[in-house]
């Protein structure tokens, strides 16, 4: 099972936007079961798949070791896809992490359901703390959304920095740019600057995914955004690709 984490330490990025694509994305493959797990306390990704039912506050325990993860993971509407929801026991969540003392608690977890999936991808929390270090740790490849500005750039060179640090090989880093619009020069400018970047455009069918509860893709299929997602999936698959075949090599970022 590949680990796919969509992080930023810097909010209103687009990270869930992408997160939930990029997943519909994956469980397009028919044989390939894929799971996104949610760890923003604000619960982002169930929203955006419409999945209101209520739930206990029960996302911490799950790293706490008193329920299993299958008790939590919920069906999508959309064929080989499921969810593993947050709620807002997750703000507690640091702190048992740091009281644990393991260091690679979400490795573990993750290890515990690899038989029952093909690729998880992560919806991260905008923090830098011990969960983004375990996220790093865990990690097959880290998508890092980038709006452009002179502050997403500086956050960039902060993440990459991070993930070196907490780890001993580092996943590769794809920095993808995000909330595009080609009318404007900043936006432009980045795109001359970064032109083997993935760019996803700010376009009102990526809007509409809050409005409607559904991924692009299911709604607007040959819109740009979603043409733009597809495409940055199937790079994320030739970068996993080229892990498996190298799986010894420490991959550059």
């Amino acid at each position: 099972m590949a680990v796919i984490a969509v992080y930023s330490a810097k909010g209103g990025v687009g990270k869930t936007t992408i997160a939930t694509n990029l997943a519909w994305c994956s469980a397009r493959d028919p044989a390939r079961r894929t799971l996104l797990w949610d760890l923003d306390p604000s619960d982002g990704a169930a929203f955006m798949f419409a999945l209101d039912a209520p739930r206990k506050r029960q996302a911490r325990s799950l790293f706490a070791g008193d329920i299993p993860a299958h008790t939590l993971i919920c069906p999508s509407s959309f064929a080989g896809l499921d969810l593993l929801p947050a709620d807002a026991s997750l703000r507690e969540l640091d702190a048992l992490l740091l009281r644990l003392g393991q260091r690679h608690r979400l490795a573990t977890l993750a290890k515990q359901i690899e038989r029952s999936y093909d690729r998880l991808i992560l919806d991260c929390p905008p923090m830098l703390n011990e969960l983004s270090a375990q996220v790093m740790r865990a990690a097959s490849v880290v998508i890092v959304p980038l709006p452009p500005s002179p502050l997403s750039a500086r956050a960039f060179d902060f993440v990459v920095e991070e993930i070196r640090r907490h780890t001993k090989r580092p996943p590769p880093i794809l920095p993808v740019l995000s909330m595009i619009d080609r009318r404007r020069t900043l936006h432009l400018e980045a795109l001359a600057a970064n032109p083997a970047w993935p760019a996803i455009p700010l376009v009102s069918a990526v809007e509409q995914c809050a409005v409607q509860r559904r991924p692009l893709g299911a709604f607007a299929p040959r819109s740009p955004a979603a043409i733009a997602f597809a495409r940055l999936w199937d790079g994320i698959e030739r970068k996993l690709a080229q892990i498996a075949a190298r799986p010894h090599e420490q991959q550059p970022a």
